[in-house]
């Protein structure tokens, strides 16, 4: 029977669960095009290296070559390798024996050991230290390796898939991550796309973590989103892809007195009172602007309508974003604007308003 391993950070234990009760879900052609991607490459019995930015999924896609693989009866182990100290990284990998160290009791058997068979899974690969690098590179040219405090090589037959968000090459450079290994490793190197990228499949995604969260919440009518709530979705950058969408949705369903979902809290560290305490300068500052008395705009009486428009425009804008702090959804908030709609206004004065 197969099973998914997960790392048990907080005992630093393998957790062995059985079934896999992840998802990816998708409709755009670049997801479905990345989707081919792996099932291409998962029989292909060969390191794969897995780079996309927070929250996109690598765990997901990695979970997904193990599957389509002839290894799927085997197991699936994952490490998180940010959340090791370097000290004990070797251990967890390669196992150590009795009396390798204080408090070393008796024989413990790293990942590879218990992936062998199977598929081992390094997320944040670029956080191994130099020292244990070595050793996996050994792993996946002799298959074998020696535990801590070991003198007998132990051999396995594992599959590697590293994950990062790292430039692994430029690590390389550096000097801190082995270039050799990142030959090795590199045999097929996926590029997991950012949701932002995934045009169509941000109201997909939004729709099912909604109904989820309201089957969770025990509502009997199923929710959804007004036209103004599904434009401030896509209108978003999503900075956290995936992980940071669902805790949005999640957070406004929770929040909606009805299933009609018509407000979206993009950012639930924002202070009701802080715009508040913005907005009276800012409009101090419009009344100025509007009245001639700000030195950097041009006499209103002398300029064509159309210009006398524009050049107010970008002054408040430009007001608005320096007192939000160049944050700009909540530039968006103190000038009565949507985030798209102040999106929208950057892109139409992208010349005019330099961002740095």
């Amino acid at each position: 029977m197969s099973y998914f391993v997960k790392n048990d950070v907080e005992n630093n234990t393998p957790v062995a669960s059985s079934g896999v009760t992840m998802e990816a879900l998708g409709q755009s052609d670049t997801f479905l095009g990345f989707q081919e991607q792996i099932a291409k490459v998962a029989p292909i019995d060969r390191p794969v290296l897995i780079i996309g930015e927070r929250g996109t999924g690598k765990e997901l896609a990695a979970t997904r070559l193990h599957y389509l693989s002839g290894r799927w009866e085997g197991a699936l182990v994952t490490i998180n390798c940010a959340a090791l100290p370097p000290s004990l990284m070797e251990t967890e990998l390669f196992g150590h024996e009795k009396g390798a160290f204080t408090g070393a009791v008796q024989r413990r058997q790293g990942r590879f050991e218990a992936a062998d068979s199977g598929t081992l899974f390094l997320d944040e690969i670029g956080n191994i230290p130099m020292e244990a690098q070595e050793k996996i590179l050994r792993v996946v040219e002799y298959g074998a390796f020696v535990r801590v405090g070991g003198t007998r090589p132990v051999e396995v037959d594992v599959r590697v898939i590293g994950a990062t968000n790292a430039d692994l090459p430029a690590l390389a450079k550096d000097n801190r991550f082995k270039q050799d290994l990142l030959d090795r490793l590199s045999f097929e190197v996926l590029f997991l796309p950012p949701l932002r990228e995934r045009h169509g499949d941000i109201l997909f995604l939004a729709d099912h973590f909604a109904r989820r969260m309201a089957y969770e919440m025990k509502m009997e009518e199923m929710p959804s989103f007004s036209p103004g709530a599904a434009s401030t979705l896509e209108g978003h950058p999503w900075p956290g892809n995936i992980r940071e969408l669902k805790n949005v949705v999640e957070r406004a369903v929770y929040r909606s007195a009805t299933p009609r979902i018509k407000s979206i809290n993009l950012d639930p560290f924002q202070s009701p009172y802080e715009a508040e305490k913005i907005r009276p300068t800012l409009l101090g500052t419009a009344k100025e602007e509007m009245t001639g008395k700000d030195s950097e705009i041009p006499d209103f009486d002398q300029l064509p309508l159309k210009d006398a428009v524009k050049s107010l425009e970008i002054k408040m804008i430009k007001r608005a974003l320096k007192n939000a702090r160049y944050h700009q959804k909540k530039a968006a908030g103190l000038l009565g604007l949507t985030y798209d709609q102040f999106r929208g206004l950057l892109r139409k004065y992208s010349v005019e308003i330099s961002l740095g």
